[in-house]
């Protein structure tokens, strides 16, 4: 790397975002509601009722892992065990203060969030979409269904594809997210797939977040 390069590097170390940021504004970003037709009305598939995984990285997993790509910005996201083949846009913190979620009349998009490293450098990257939006299901209305063991492929636009491979899925109140837990630096790299779920109401949207925990297991 040229030394002219460091300055940009140091740049966008700087403009992350603390996890603890992240775990209090991305919950209140991503809320929309249900679809009142009612051909939707039992909701998105949520996570089976399971003991949640160890969230530490097990030191042979550690071993096994790729080595960690250079930052690469979000083309798609891919999650074929879903049907998910969609284009990524950077999304960052609003005005508000929030993070910025995709714009919601575009149910087949996914948020990539500048404020955390990209898909396939060390530490734990972040993509998020939505559930629904007034029309019906969006991008990630089946993220609930995912099990261990399946994929989330993120194409990037250095050519490389970043395969994660699932190994925990949850959902979490919002009013008790662990964000240590989900945005945490695992020491290899990781990916965090989030969307609304858990309880709903018209008067406040979703309680909750379901979580996609993933590691990164194959660069192609």
């Amino acid at each position: 790397m040229s030394s002219s390069a460091w300055p940009e590097e140091e740049e966008r170390q700087r403009r992350r975002v603390p996890w603890g940021v992240m775990a209090l504004v991305l919950l209140t970003g991503l809320a929309l509601i249900r679809n009142g037709s009612g051909e939707f009305d039992a909701g998105p598939p949520q996570p089976a009722s399971a003991a949640a995984a160890d969230a530490r990285t097990p030191a042979a997993v550690r071993a096994k892992a790729p080595a960690p790509l250079p930052y690469a910005v979000v083309d798609r996201v891919r999650i074929p065990a879903i049907r998910v083949d969609a284009p990524a846009v950077p999304v960052g913190l609003d005005t508000n203060g929030w993070v910025g979620a995709p714009p919601p009349e575009d149910p087949n998009l996914t948020g990539w969030f500048t404020g955390a490293v990209s898909p396939g450098e060390k530490g734990t990257s972040v993509v998020v979409g939505h559930v629904d939006n007034a029309r019906g299901p969006a991008v990630f209305y089946g993220l609930g269904a995912l099990r261990r063991g399946n994929s989330v492929e993120v194409l990037r636009k250095d050519g490389r594809t970043a395969v994660f491979e699932v190994y925990d899925i949850q959902v979490f109140r919002k009013s008790a997210f662990p964000g240590d837990r989900v945005y945490g630096d695992r020491g290899t790299p990781e990916l965090r797939v989030i969307t609304c779920g858990g309880g709903f109401s018209k008067e406040h949207g979703y309680d909750g977040n379901v979580v996609v925990f993933a590691r990164l297991t194959g660069v192609r």
